[in-house]
């Protein structure tokens, strides 16, 4: 049994060099095919040849530990990650900010809240805009005024502002 693995020894190893190309990684992916031959040689086919046999096992192997690695995913030693990389900043303070703004954008009369969904959100041009809510571009932008003032009141916790109308003789 010796006398037939031996010489194949360093063609597994320029092979599993080629597959994984880490001197590390290869040296174990041999070793790992040289005990599994070990282990099953009465397995093995009494007129098969021996070093395609070998071969065989060790690509095997390697398309195995591929399919490993692929689920898994890669990792990294934690030693060798930026602190920095390992902690994420908390979330609240933004989920809370998006839904205040949600909420005071509830609060806004519908020509106010369109306005400034379409320009804000949207990104579309005052004149875009007139256009896909059939106003003039004058008005888009006094609406677009008084929702953002409206807005910041809201979130500012201020009770909507309402115009004081005079009466006028």
């Amino acid at each position: 049994m010796i006398q037939l693995i031996e010489p194949v020894i360093p063609g597994l190893r320029r092979y599993a060099n080629a597959l994984v190309r880490n001197p590390a990684d290869a040296d174990d992916l041999v070793q790992d095919c040289l005990e599994r031959a070990v282990a099953r040689w009465g397995q093995r086919r009494s007129g098969g040849d021996t070093r395609s046999w070998l071969y065989a096992i060790l690509h095997n192997l390697a398309v195995s530990r591929w399919r490993t690695a692929n689920r898994r995913g890669s990792t990294t030693p934690l030693d060798a990650v930026d602190p920095a990389a390992l902690s994420v900043a908390p979330l609240q303070d933004q989920i809370l900010a998006r839904s205040d703004v949600l909420r005071a954008l509830d609060t806004l009369p519908e020509e106010y809240r369109a306005v400034i969904l379409l320009v804000t959100v949207e990104d579309l041009s005052y004149a875009e805009t007139a256009r896909v809510l059939d106003i003039p571009t004058g008005t888009v932008m006094s609406r677009l005024s008084r929702g953002r003032a409206r807005l910041a009141s809201a979130l500012a916790g201020a009770a909507p502002a309402v115009p004081h109308l005079r009466r006028v003789k």
